[in-house]
């Protein structure tokens, strides 16, 4: 996401927020969730209730008091003829917001980032940025771990064992970072310990995550069986894909390495503890 894109963001997000006092007097800051609505890209309440409804669910499953995050309240709104009637609405907090946002789909730019701009305490554009770039390498990563998966699965049940689908994959690496092999690229980039996968970039992971979708699609639709035939068109798959990105001057293997993910991981889960630790209540009603 653009560093203008982000900033755009944040000022309609900050535009949104209000201010209450608690029981001790103390501000809070609150959403309003009709106004929410509108920045998180959804044109219907009935599919943002259902969001709603589900981060009210984990609230429970955290055993979090959801009254001093979650406030249902009445709005008044004018009709055409001049009248009014109420509709719901609701009083969020930051964590409220949080929750409401984790609960949305990920694929809605605006979603994306909610999900960092709820979860840390500042509203620093710098530090969004930072988040967001993290977030999006953990879910690259959690999507090729899930294709990876499929794969595993697909070529099981065609006559492949574990140690079949190592050398699959492994030649597959072969193909996309341009000869050097699994081990290679490790020593290449001074990986000592974990998978090759958790310390490649955002782009170098996505690139591997392509190719191995593209082999479950080919898999499954061509019926291929035995691993000859598959790692054929894995290897293929992944030479296609580091053409690709030939075409736009990178080489996957001159990449500099990523933070281990895990470390990452580690400090986004952090991150979410501190958010529930220090979240601001609502008022009691």
């Amino acid at each position: 996401m653009k560093i203008e894109t982000i900033q755009q963001y944040k000022s309609t997000f900050d535009s949104i927020s209000k201010t209450v006092k608690d029981d001790d007097g103390q501000d809070v800051e609150v959403w309003y969730a009709r106004e929410l609505q509108k920045v998180l890209g959804y044109s219907r309440w009935e599919n943002f209730a259902e969001a709603i409804g589900r981060a009210i669910e984990s609230c429970k499953t955290l055993r979090i008091n959801v009254d001093d995050h979650f406030r249902e309240v009445t709005k008044m709104v004018g009709l055409g003829s001049g009248s009014q009637r109420p509709i719901q609405d609701f009083m969020l907090t930051r964590y409220a917001c949080y929750l409401i946002a984790q609960n949305g789909d990920p694929k809605k730019e605006e979603i994306a980032f909610a999900q960092s701009y709820f979860a840390i305490q500042t509203r620093k554009v710098e530090l969004i940025e930072e988040r967001l770039s993290e977030i999006a390498r953990l879910n690259t990563r959690e999507r090729l771990r899930n294709s990876e998966k499929q794969l595993s699965k697909n070529i099981f049940e065609r006559g492949v064992d574990d140690r079949g689908f190592g050398r699959i994959r492994s030649k597959g690496d072969q193909a996309l970072f341009g000869g050097l092999t699994t081990e290679q690229m490790k020593e290449r980039l001074g990986i000592k310990s974990g998978a090759l996968a958790d310390h490649l970039p955002t782009l170098t992971i996505a690139a591997k995550n392509l190719a191995t979708e593209m082999t479950n699609y080919n898999v499954e639709q061509k019926d291929l069986y035995g691993e000859t035939d598959i790692t054929s068109e894995h290897v293929h798959n992944n030479r296609s894909v580091r053409n690709m990105l030939g075409q736009r001057g990178i080489k996957p293997e001159e990449l500099p390495p990523a933070e281990d993910i895990k470390k990452v991981e580690r400090r986004v889960a952090k991150d979410e503890k501190q958010l529930q630790k220090d979240a601001q209540k609502l008022p009691k009603a």
